[in-house]
């Protein structure tokens, strides 16, 4: 048995070798049309890798004839499913470019974006990308607003979307976290101001009227009185917008404390 098993190793090994020997010859070959055929059998084997390398020396040699669309969206899906989505998605908006009465024209406009998508990265880390993704997303749908793909994009624009907002809302916390109350308010401020139907208005609603108080405490005397009015009237536009907000109690004690600040400046003055 161990016998047959090495042998049928051997035999494998000499299959995989006289493979890579006659793919290394087509390689080398001046044969185009050999090497187009051979390149379609890869790909349609699901051999992207071998396939990728034929068309990269194939696409030069037949610009400008009926074979090069096909082999155009070939060499992006084949990046794609490589998982090489930065060059797959620079390929797709180079045939989408190329060839855009193509049947494949769609699709390629929508992958463009999906591959962006693909490669957005968790919120802690630069979002250039994400932002390109629903750039791109949303030109898929102005360009094909009927198209069956549409749903889904907005979902994905959806999806980044709240990545996004998750960045600005940890950005805002970490300033509060800093103890930087001024920049805090601004960053959860514009947070509101940007993504107004964010699901995290009400925690930034409730942070302003932290922020403010706290930024009162840190102020000259002359600000306080500003500041502790802001974070009063800042408790009071979190509860006109959500009236059972689970905020309520701190918010009420927060605006409490305030007042009898506001009161006290008064007395001393």
């Amino acid at each position: 048995m161990i016998r047959k098993g090495i042998f049928s190793l051997l035999i494998l090994l000499l299959v995989v070798l006289a493979s890579c020997s006659k793919y290394q010859k087509l390689l080398k070959s001046t044969d185009n049309e050999a090497k187009y055929e051979k390149a379609i059998t890869y790909y349609e084997e699901k051999d992207y890798y071998r396939a990728i390398q034929l068309f990269d020396q194939l696409l030069p040699f037949f610009r400008g004839t009926e074979k090069a669309e096909r082999m155009a969206y070939y060499y992006a899906n084949a990046h794609y499913e490589q998982k090489d989505y930065i060059l797959a998605s620079y390929y797709f908006t180079q045939f989408a470019t190329n060839f855009p009465n193509s049947k494949n024209a769609e699709e390629a406009a929508y992958m463009r974006a999906y591959c962006n998508y693909l490669e957005s990265p968790p919120s802690s880390l630069d979002q250039t990308v994400t932002y390109d993704a629903i750039k791109d997303l949303q030109l898929f749908i102005n360009q094909y607003p009927r198209s069956e793909r549409v749903a889904k994009a907005n979902e994905l624009i959806d999806e980044l979307r709240l990545k996004l907002e998750t960045k600005a809302l940890d950005i805002a916390k970490l300033y509060f976290a800093m103890k930087d109350y001024k920049a805090a308010v601004i960053n959860f401020q514009n947070l509101i101001k940007e993504y107004p139907d964010t699901k995290y208005r009400e925690i930034a609603m409730f942070h302003i009227a932290k922020a403010y108080t706290y930024y009162a405490e840190l102020s000259v005397e002359t600000k306080k009185g500003e500041r502790y009015q802001l974070s009063s009237e800042a408790v009071d536009n979190l509860l006109a917008n959500f009236p059972e907000s689970q905020y309520t109690k701190e918010a009420r004690q927060i605006q409490k404390n305030a007042q009898k600040e506001l009161q006290n400046l008064t007395i001393l003055q």
